[in-house]
């Protein structure tokens, strides 16, 4: 389990969403971010080893962020800190203990 005082960084949580209608005048989509959450995190630039164990599964994962426990994070979703945009590959829920969550990244700018 992660202690409270390691998580001292705020991360927000955003989702892509899909507005209405679907695709604007110029047949793009409509989509924008949408803030799931602000949240205290601990974010750590994954580790040598880490890395090339994560490569064999993703091969761009830079970071692993983790926060408290939540049920609504998931993949695909993206996280900020710092001035970075950090993109969510994998979700784990370590032990499936429902205490913590490990969100491996890769840093990246996304499009809506």
């Amino acid at each position: 389990m992660t202690q409270a005082g390691r998580l001292n960084k705020r991360v927000k949580i955003s989702q892509l969403v899909t507005g209405s209608p679907a695709v604007d005048a110029y047949g793009q989509p409509n989509t924008s971010w949408e803030e799931v959450a602000t949240v205290w995190a601990a974010v750590e630039p994954v580790s040598g080893r880490e890395f090339w164990a994560q490569q064999q599964v993703q091969s761009e994962i830079t970071a692993k962020i983790r926060i408290r426990y939540r049920n609504d994070v998931s993949a695909g979703m993206k996280a900020e800190y710092g001035g970075k945009t950090y993109v969510i590959q994998t979700v784990i829920d370590p032990l499936e203990a429902h205490r913590e969550l490990q969100l491996m990244c890769s840093e990246g700018v996304i499009n809506a």
